[in-house]
């Protein structure tokens, strides 16, 4: 599969490209400021996720989108609104409707839309009072994927790791067995990949914590 990253600078995304290449698949890593050290045969693509443009050109030829952007932690987040995921992703979904490109895996994290409900009283004051910002936008992205005509899944992971690449990776789905717990970035990246490349977890928003 031609599988778009968008979100390749770092983190997640950078790892979805290295497990990507890795299993064989033509990664096009889209980032701001370009992607270092990427694995042969990647493609590198530098654009903004806020614009239209180069979102276009971006999913053009693709068969599947991961999208995986994060934002830099810092004191701001507490006071200042944040808008990256919703318009992004406004803008993501027409592109890849009039791409003829349906499948789209999103990441957001444990703690966004009805995933809250599944945290202690201690863990949402806290997750409310520190991450508060960017995780009313992610509620806002996800009911943007939620509403799109695309094959899409959300991944939500857990506290985040750089550690190695397991595959000890626990997907739920039941709200039963939503806690919290730690989870590697590469791990992440594994079942991204895992996700577009199969159509698992149709329709679903999944939570994401290393078993074992």
């Amino acid at each position: 599969m031609k599988i778009l990253v968008i979100g390749a600078g770092k983190g997640i995304g950078k790892q979805a490209v290295l497990r990507g290449a890795a299993a064989g698949h033509q990664m096009r890593a889209m980032s701001r400021s370009g992607s270092p050290d990427l694995p042969e045969g990647a493609e590198e693509f530098r654009g903004d996720a806020l614009v239209a443009e180069d979102i276009a050109r971006a999913v053009d030829g693709v068969d599947a989108v991961i999208s995986a952007l994060g934002i830099k932690e810092t004191p701001a987040m507490l006071w200042q609104e944040v808008t990256l995921f919703s318009e992004s992703t406004r803008l993501l979904i027409p592109a890849m409707e009039a791409a003829g490109v349906r499948r789209l895996v999103v990441v957001t994290g444990f703690g966004a839309g009805d995933s809250r409900q599944a945290m202690s009283w201690a863990e949402r004051t806290g997750h409310g009072l520190f991450l508060g910002k960017p995780y009313a936008d992610k509620d806002r992205q996800e009911v943007l994927v939620r509403d799109s005509g695309l094959d899409w899944t959300i991944a939500r992971p857990v506290i985040l790791t750089n550690g190695g690449y397991t595959g000890r990776i626990g997907v739920h789905t039941d709200p039963a067995n939503w806690r919290n717990g730690l989870i590697s970035r590469a791990d992440v990246a594994g079942y991204l990949v895992d996700a577009a490349e199969s159509g698992r977890d149709l329709h679903q928003a999944v939570v994401l914590r290393r078993e074992g």
